[in-house]
């Protein structure tokens, strides 16, 4: 089968480390570790596991980052390669194993991607055992190759390709009042959901969302469809994502901008001083805020927005961070809360798994969140999909997709 698949090769990786940030086209040339080819169609692992045809396949930044080379070395020993990419996932399953139960061929589904302890055929760690699945302490042992989602494991295939495998613990049926649009967008609104749980709001506080791609969006889309009535502040670099913002929830959206920090201030009232040297200093700020970048730069804005005492969410995944002056976090004694992925929610009382969660508050948003999905492209189109995924100026880019139909 045609897959976009990633091989390991350092001299590749080096290359487009020093040449992609001036020269963004070479990340995706025949010089990249990203090649369009033929690739084994993935076997079943095990009796309780089920082949999907893919429908619709999304480009999450994470994905982006790693065919830019401008990810951590952190996550390295949980990948296995070859690897083939697409971790948010909608399709048809087409086959299932003798031991599944509650799958049939024909349903359409989307794939939870966390490959923890009793997907590998495992006895669950602590962190399993808690409902934790995305911390999950044996990502490289069981039954399947190194990986800590499908789409970063060798074994599973990923969703840049017309077929894939998966757990029937990781598969979720699609209800059919959702469209492939809206399901394609249940991993990261899983994740926004989940970052917006961890905050713990009360519904009485002043948030800012910090980046309106598709995470912040959904991250405001989450805190609205939660039942939150915080005040929602967001940030956005561009005109198509300030005004997505405001229809989905946001209460005032600043456009970012040298003066960023001095308009805040404003319009919190709060005093600011300028140290001697470096960004303005504000004495209060929002009481919680939400990085959805995750760069050098916004972790930093996020501790100085903050009040003292409140908290920082990083939803977005980081890259490898410079620079960032953690005298904030010290001196305001914030709480610096990480998100990563899903897993099992306490929600009004309930405890319930983040992705049916999604597919639950998905169903009450009457088709608004699809006008995230800004671009389909098919598999051979692929420099076109990854260029308008990496310029969302130019493109007017949220969520591009693979359309494999």
């Amino acid at each position: 089968m045609l897959a976009l698949s990633y091989i390991k090769s350092v001299p590749r990786y080096l290359l487009i480390r020093a040449l992609a940030p001036s020269l963004p086209q070479i990340s995706t040339s025949f010089l990249s570790s990203l090649q369009l080819k033929k690739v084994t169609t993935p076997t079943l692992p095990g009796k309780e596991w089920i082949r999907i045809n893919t429908h619709l396949s999304g480009i999450c930044g994470s994905d982006i980052a790693t065919i830019q080379a401008k990810g951590s070395f952190y996550l390295s020993p949980f990948v296995s390669f070859p690897f083939v990419f697409g971790h948010e996932v909608v399709g048809t399953v087409s086959q299932v194993g003798t031991e599944v139960l509650s799958t049939q061929v024909g349903e359409r589904v989307v794939i939870e991607p966390n490959l923890s302890c009793e997907v590998r055929g495992i006895s669950s760690c602590p962190q399993c055992q808690k409902g934790n699945y995305g911390n999950c302490e044996n990502v490289t042992l069981g039954d399947i190759a190194p990986g800590l989602q499908t789409g970063y494991c060798q074994t599973t295939g990923g969703g840049w390709s017309s077929e894939l495998v998966a757990h029937q613990l990781q598969v979720h049926r699609v209800p059919d009042k959702l469209s492939d649009e809206e399901a394609v967008l249940i991993e990261p609104f899983s994740c926004a959901i989940h970052g917006v749980l961890k905050a713990n709001l009360q519904g009485d506080e002043t948030v800012m969302v910090i980046g309106c791609g598709v995470i912040g969006l959904l991250t405001i889309a989450a805190i609205r469809a939660l039942g939150y009535k915080s005040r929602v502040l967001a940030i956005a670099k561009y005109p198509h994502q300030e005004e997505l913002a405001q229809v989905l929830g946001a209460d005032y959206v600043f456009r970012y901008s040298k003066n960023i920090h001095q308009e805040i201030s404003k319009f919190l009232d709060s005093k600011i001083y300028q140290p001697d040297l470096g960004k303005p200093v504000l004495a209060s700020g929002v009481d919680c805020t939400f990085d959805c970048v995750a760069t050098s730069n916004s972790i930093d804005d996020s501790l100085r927005f903050t009040r003292a005492n409140g908290k920082v969410v990083l939803v977005g995944m980081p890259a490898i961070p410079e620079g960032i002056d953690w005298t904030a976090m010290w001196y305001k004694e914030l709480q610096i809360i990480g998100a990563y992925t899903y897993g099992t929610e306490i929600y009004q009382g309930e405890k319930i798994r983040t992705f049916t969660l999604a597919l639950r508050l998905m169903e009450q948003q009457d088709g608004l969140l699809k006008s995230l999905i800004t671009g389909h492209y098919k598999l051979q189109d692929y420099r076109q999909a990854l260029k308008a995924a990496m310029n969302s100026k130019q493109s007017k880019s949220i969520k591009t997709v693979f359309d494999l139909r």
